[in-house]
């Protein structure tokens, strides 16, 4: 009997010791930490019917002028998609859209260039909701100092964006690839879609740090305000570990993980805003 009692308390001790090493071995909390520090990943929303919403969001091998043969891209999902033409022939679509919940949203755009390559920027806000399209808003930007990634927020002094309606917008820009000849043109497309939030998510806690409003804006599938938000807490703090992680998964969600070192430069004026016209 004696025998089968210390048995008995031999097998607890070891168990209670298996437990202690397994619970609370180092390698099982760096694994709890890391699985509780994972960011959410921005949650794309199904992109708009048809044909609707079509661009270009760059990204193409330039001719030799800018840093390492790149060209201007902007940060903003593409969707590809191939439709049915007639009952035979399929065509591939290439849309490039995102949602926003502002009236005036800011837009995001890397630029390879040095200033001295640079002719001109300008960019162009467009409604083709209707019959004809209407400019609303053109302006020419400053032209950066350096390579990176600047914002153009769209000017107040404009009409606002109308919820549920979709604008195009337009980045041009002008550089000089040979000094010998004229500046040859390059431009990038997209779209953007005003929609409000959800009132029991507008009301809720996630709106209380910008970082929690960041999780509320990818949870949704709102990229503009997502990469504004983000992009503006790099800014202020860019020797933050955590936030360059946020960064990096954040453009890897839309396949633009190669942009994530790049510096985000604190520019750009808009110098000249048109009045809205009709296009002919």
């Amino acid at each position: 009997m004696k025998s089968y009692w210390q048995k008995i308390q031999f097998i607890a001790v070891l168990g209670m010791t298996l437990w202690g090493i397994i619970g609370y071995s180092p390698m099982m909390m760096i694994w709890m930490t890391s699985v509780a520090a994972t960011p959410k990943k921005f949650s794309p929303p199904p992109p708009p019917p048809d044909r609707g919403a079509a661009g270009d969001r760059g990204g193409a091998a330039s001719r030799g002028c800018g840093v390492g043969n790149q060209s201007v891209i902007a940060i903003v999902p593409v969707y590809k998609e191939t439709l049915n033409q007639g009952q035979t022939e399929t065509i591939s679509v290439t849309k490039v859209w995102g949602l926003t919940t502002k009236e005036y949203p800011t837009f995001w755009f890397f630029v390879p260039y040095q200033k001295s390559l640079i002719d001109s920027i300008e960019f162009v806000v467009k409604d083709e909701s209707g019959k004809l399209s209407q400019t609303l808003y053109r302006t020419v930007v400053t032209i950066p100092e350096t390579p990176g990634i600047i914002s153009i927020p769209l000017s107040p002094t404009t009409p606002s964006l109308q919820v549920d309606k979709m604008y195009h917008w337009f980045f041009k820009i002008k550089i000089i690839c040979n000094p010998q000849q004229p500046p040859e043109g390059e431009y990038v497309e997209g779209w953007v879609q005003r929609v409000n939030l959800n009132p029991k998510l507008v009301n809720s806690p996630t709106q209380e740090t910008p970082q929690q409003s960041v999780k509320l804006y990818t949870e949704n599938g709102i990229w503009y305000d997502a990469l504004t938000t983000l992009a503006e807490l790099r800014l202020a703090k860019p020797q933050d570990p955590t936030l360059a992680v946020e960064w990096m998964n954040l453009l890897k969600s839309v396949d633009l993980e190669n942009l994530a070192k790049q510096p985000l430069i604190k520019c750009c004026q808009a110098n000249d805003t048109s009045p809205p016209n009709i296009d002919k």
